[in-house]
């Protein structure tokens, strides 16, 4: 892509985001999610073929029905409230038609079936910024509505989402769906919470991030797209089977690692509301993303690939994709269940 081309399409995408959460009126709002939803496009079929074509339609018809309908409720809200300011109550039915525009941004149960698919179509680095940097426009919205959200609906959307988010992944052998299905059942983890404690949602969100933007990297770095490219990582990159290893096994929440920490506020949250049979539920159906990350564990660093080479370390060129934050990411994505205790003061 000619760099005065990408340079304008990725600043229009990050002034889109930045003006939906720095706006407080609904049309305002919308301006910010059509300039980041058509500012991606060009990002997803940046390696034009049938596939990111395809994958693009996708995202843009999906996206543009949610827009359609964040624009009808913002003008039924200001028919019977007479203003477009966000942070005022709105009534029930323009409530019902935020949520389910936003759940479709977001890639929402049950509105997610679109994110699978057009994940898998881009490449890595384009699913990154998909899985992302898309998510903050929409869930800053949801933020800030929070207290007028119907809390009965989104609960019921999340419980799915993790759910389907779980199960979906669990046959896959494509790396980009299940970091697909893992973003569904980590939405579901952060609009569960959003109604009782928005700021636990925000947390969620960065530690997310973190995590998918380490994966990805790790991904990117040798250019793995199948369980079974991945097995042959120990084979070029040794040190980077450890790594992924690890930031996996974060991404599914075991402790002592960082992945656990929301989580396990999260549920924390959760019995506080007296809401202990959906915290169990939510904590049992977890187990079904530990499943297929363990089985990406196994795959990288539990196998042999069979070779007839008696030299197992490979002989190739050093890899020439540059990493130069990773170390920090992998401390940060890895290390920082410690500071709980001061993070449960601020929240």
């Amino acid at each position: 892509m000619n760099p005065l081309t990408s340079s304008t399409i990725y600043l229009t995408l990050i002034s889109g985001t930045l003006i939906t959460l720095f706006s407080s009126h609904w049309l305002m709002i919308w301006v910010g999610l059509e300039m980041s939803m058509l500012a991606i496009i060009p990002i997803l079929i940046n390696k034009a073929n049938p596939r990111s074509t395809e994958a693009a339609s996708k995202y843009f018809l999906v996206q543009a029905t949610a827009s359609m309908i964040l624009m009808m409720g913002s003008i039924i809200n200001f028919m019977n409230m007479g203003q477009w300011t966000l942070m005022n109550p709105f009534n029930q039915v323009s409530s019902i038609m935020f949520t389910i525009a936003l759940s479709m941004k977001m890639g929402l149960a049950p509105f997610h079936m679109w994110v699978p698919e057009v994940t898998q179509g881009i490449p890595l680095m384009s699913g990154l910024i998909l899985l992302t940097w898309q998510k903050i426009a929409p869930i800053s919205i949801m933020l800030q509505i929070s207290p007028s959200i119907n809390p009965t609906l989104i609960m019921m959307m999340a419980l799915l989402s993790i759910i389907l988010g779980g199960w979906g992944g669990l046959n896959q052998t494509q790396l980009r769906k299940i970091m697909a299905y893992s973003s569904i059942a980590h939405m579901g983890w952060m609009m569960m919470i959003i109604t009782f404690n928005p700021t636990l949602t925000m947390f969620n969100l960065i530690i997310y991030i973190l995590l998918t933007f380490n994966m990805f990297i790790l991904l990117y770095h040798d250019k793995n797209t199948t369980t079974l490219s991945l097995s042959n990582l120990w084979n070029k990159s040794p040190i980077l089977t450890s790594m992924t290893l690890i930031v996996l096994m974060s991404l599914g929440g075991l402790p002592p690692l960082t992945g656990f920490t929301p989580k396990w506020m999260i549920i924390k949250e959760l019995v506080s509301n007296n809401n202990i049979i959906l915290s169990t539920l939510m904590a049992m159906i977890a187990l079904l993303n530990l499943f297929f990350y363990m089985r990406l564990v196994y795959s990288t660093s539990l196998t042999m690939f069979p070779s007839s080479n008696n030299m197992k370390m490979k002989w190739q060129f050093e890899n020439s994709n540059p990493t130069p934050f990773l170390p920090t990411f992998i401390t940060l994505s890895t290390m920082t269940l410690p500071l709980m205790p001061l993070l449960l003061c601020i929240i």
